[in-house]
This record gives structure tokens, sequence and C-alpha cells, in this order.
């Protein structure tokens, strides 16, 4: 069912350090859940169970999943935007 997927293999640190950002109580949310998916994935879980469980759309899990297997654990991180960096508003007193 869905698109296939190429399986996703962790070694020992990379676990590690997912399940700490996943438990992690400092954590970014959005780290943590990717965290989660990854290693769900990791674990052989299917994006059907993920979306029937915790009502996730599939398209986050695909894309974590496809970003970690791409870069790894440095895919993990959020993406810079682009546009216009945000200014802060006391900027002009700095001058």
């Amino acid at each position: 069912m869905g698109r296939p997927s190429q399986p996703i293999v962790l070694n020992h640190d990379e676990r590690d350090k997912l399940q700490l950002s996943a438990r992690r109580a400092k954590s970014s949310q959005r780290l943590a859940l990717r965290a989660r998916i990854v290693l769900g994935c990791a674990d052989g879980m299917e994006i059907a169970k993920w979306h029937g469980n915790s009502a996730l759309p599939t398209r986050p899990v695909c894309k974590g999943r496809e970003r970690f297997r791409r870069a790894r654990l440095e895919g993990l991180a959020d993406e810079l935007r682009p546009g216009a960096r945000a200014r802060s508003p006391f900027a002009k007193w700095k001058q």
C-alpha cells in the first residue's frame, strides 16, 4: 500500500541520539516528532499506523524519513527559510 520506501538502518550512536531527542524535555517539539518518526520507520512501523494511531498526516512522515535518509541526523534540524531575516524591534536604537 502506498509508495515503496527504502529501509532506514540506524547505527547504535544514531539510535541513542534519536531516542534522547525524542524523550528530552528541552527538545523542540518538531525535532522530537521527527526523531520519533525516524525511530518508528527504522523499527519497521508503517506510515498507516502513524496516521491511524496519532492522526498524523502522511506528508510529515514521508518528509522526515527522506530528510533523515539524505542527511542523517543533520537532516532533522529545521532548514533556513527564504526571505528577509527577522529584525529586532530595538535594532534602530543600536545605531
